[in-house]
């Protein structure tokens, strides 16, 4: 790995970029490179994506006049490149640390980030948001929307180009075809990129291979153009764009910088929307990537010569994989369990369902609101669904859950992985909401398990159920507690006391339980007497018990890992405000009123009291006592 700097240590911005020669700019890709991936080896981080766009990152800022031109990247996390070459090079070993640089994009992190992003398909939308704002303020700068061919297989994409197309505004957009997203793209429409987009890396490795033979300006080459301009139109996906009412330019080799900023030179001159397709390889310039580009879209830290994770000491499996493993069995014993996802089988631990059960298991692509009415069709038909996404982009779906699911009761599953504090992946991927939205919904029925083994009765629960119902529990590994071979339900709208004392009541969700727990006998220590009471659920809460322990102990705290409007403690305050209890003094914890940034989950969690420490101090204070331990 190459640790010389010293072209990269001189960008302090695009115009030191710009007064490059054209031959020095491989040189700086190279080094760029060698950052991304000493760096991410150290702070983990979306590895294989940032490669892919080195060249093209370079070869956009040596063209475009930004920050007057607006630079977009969708998604965000493969803009590494970018943010050295806007003046962090410097911060960059902060990536993903607390108090350190976004793993995306952030408007309020430097004025060279045209639009905070994180979740896929927004550039085309925002792009043309912009422009039309430029062309009424009389502005003449440029606009341009990078966004990946993943992104592409979400209607958000098609309903900007639509409108772009449609208003003829001076919008660029640039698709970076690495042939994949997180997960291999799906769908007839990725079919048919995919067919043009393969047909486009052959046409364009022969059109190279004939131009450097035939003479420019000769006969033959004159034929060579003629024949290539007839050909395009059948062999890359350029007709659709155009029926989209958008020049088309490309296919382009994304790994040939001179021919990019050749490309981004001319189509800097068209004031209509233009599209530029660019061939990229994901995980670029570094053979493990290349190799296993899902494995290092998003990784942990590794071993730059091998590509190998660092061992870590053993932990117990996590929540995600409990839920793998749990849906597969209850799968084998019934087949009308079938499992969907939005491109994310891995993250979802969906992929060895999709090993097991292929006619049973649905990725919709990145189509979160499709999906979930996908689902719903499927509940008609007899099925029991289960529909797996992360709680940040179950937000994209609100109205298909209530609209589609929720007003006929259909009896669709939603898992929901990553709910409250994801750590370094900022606010953009916090599943902080969840609780709040859904709670809100008639019919629905909203879980969060305590532990693993909780986990796994939940989701036999919630497909006994027949209803809309859902799961949400966190990222990362689990407290430790063994799943019982034999899996029960749990009843619906029942709480379970873990603890007992006559101090103070605990109501607690999810993971947070064990810290209650924690601070609960680390205080009976101290001959403070806490009853801590596991709420397992949402919606329904367990309001006879809740009343029932509050008239005997009137100082309550919540506890929740979810934003505290709206949440978990908002129920229990309706529930003694509906039962008419006075003197109650209730105190609750979760997540304040403000987007958490980026750090680990540990991190996060101390820093907003949501561990054992800051618990065990809450109910000090909810006592009128000393903080202490």
């Amino acid at each position: 790995m190459n640790n010389n700097y010293s072209l990269l240590e001189n960008i302090a911005s695009p115009a030191d970029v710009k007064s490059l020669e054209r031959e020095a700019l491989p040189e700086l890709a190279a080094q760029i490179r060698s950052k991304i991936i000493e760096t991410v080896s150290r702070t983990g981080g979306h590895l294989a994506p940032s490669l892919g766009v080195v060249d093209l990152t370079i070869a956009l800022h040596f063209v475009f006049n930004t920050p007057p031109d607006k630079i977009i990247f969708d998604v965000g996390h493969q803009a590494y490149a970018h943010k050295m070459l806007t003046g962090r090079f410097s911060r960059f070993d902060t990536l993903r640390q607390r108090g350190g640089l976004s793993g995306f994009v952030r408007m309020s992190e430097s004025p060279y980030d045209a639009f905070t992003v994180g979740h896929a398909s927004t550039s085309i939308s925002a792009g043309l948001g912009m422009a039309c704002g430029k062309e009424l303020k009389g502005e003449r700068a440029k606009v341009v929307s990078v966004i990946g061919d993943g992104s592409m297989t979400a209607g958000l994409a098609y309903e900007g180009l639509n409108q772009a197309g449609g208003l003829k505004k001076d919008l660029i957009v640039v698709l970076n075809d690495n042939d994949m997203s997180i997960a291999p793209n799906v769908g007839a429409l990725s079919g048919f990129l995919s067919r043009k987009l393969s047909s486009s890396r052959s046409f364009l490795g022969w059109r190279e291979e004939f131009k450097s033979l035939l003479r420019q300006g000769s006969v033959a080459y004159k034929l060579m153009k003629r024949l290539e301009e007839s050909f395009k139109a059948f062999i890359t996906p350029g007709m659709l764009f155009e029926a989209f009412d958008f020049n088309y330019f490309g296919p382009i080799n994304g790994h040939r910088i001179d021919h990019l900023i050749d490309a981004f030179e001319a189509v800097r001159q068209t004031n209509s929307p233009a599209l530029v397709h660019v061939l990229t390889t994901k995980g670029k310039g570094y053979e493990p990537a290349e190799r296993n580009p899902t494995y290092f879209h998003g990784v942990g830290s590794f071993e730059v010569s091998t590509g190998n994770c660092v061992s870590r000491a053993a932990s117990p499996p996590s929540y995600t994989q409990v839920f793998g493993k749990t849906l597969i069995e209850l799968a084998q014993k019934d087949d009308k369990i079938v499992a969907v996802t939005a491109a994310m089988p891995e993250g979802t631990g969906l992929a060895p369902f999709a090993l097991h059960f292929p006619e049973r298991f649905f990725d919709v692509g990145i189509a979160e609101q499709h999906g979930v009415t996908f689902a719903a069709g499927l509940a008609v038909e007899g099925f029991k669904p289960v529909v797996a996404i992360y709680s940040t982009f179950m937000q994209r779906a609100y109205d298909q859950v209530l609209h589609d699911v929720c007003i006929e009761k259909l009896p669709v599953v939603f898992a929901m992985d990553r709910g409250g504090l994801v750590g370094e992946d900022g606010p953009t991927h916090h599943g902080a909401f969840d609780l709040s939205f859904l709670r809100s919904i008639p019919n629905f029925v909203l879980m969060a398990p305590a532990d693993e083994n909780e986990l796994a009765r939940m989701l036999k629960t919630a497909l006994e159920y027949g209803g809309p119902i859902g799961l949400r529990y966190p990222r990362g590994a689990g407290v430790g507690v063994v799943v019982e071979e034999k899996i029960k339900p749990v009843p619906i709208g029942k709480a379970k006391v873990l603890d007992q004392g006559g101090d103070a009541l605990v109501l607690a969700a999810g993971p947070l339980v064990h810290e209650a727990l924690c601070a609960a006998r680390r205080l009976a220590k101290q001959g403070i007497g806490v009853t801590v009471v596991n709420a397992r659920f949402i919606k329904p809460i367990d309001s006879e018990l809740i009343i029932s322990l509050c008239k005997k102990i009137p100082r309550v705290l919540t506890i929740e890992e979810n934003a505290l409007s709206g949440g978990f403690g908002s129920a229990v305050l309706e529930c003694i405000a509906d039962a008419g209890l006075s003197g109650v003094r209730v105190s609750r914890m979760g997540i304040p009123d403000r987007f958490v940034e980026h750090g680990t989950q540990k991190e996060l969690r101390r820093s907003l009291g949501l561990d054992e420490d800051g618990i065990a101090g809450r109910i000090l204070s909810l006592l009128g006592r000393d903080n202490h331990k």
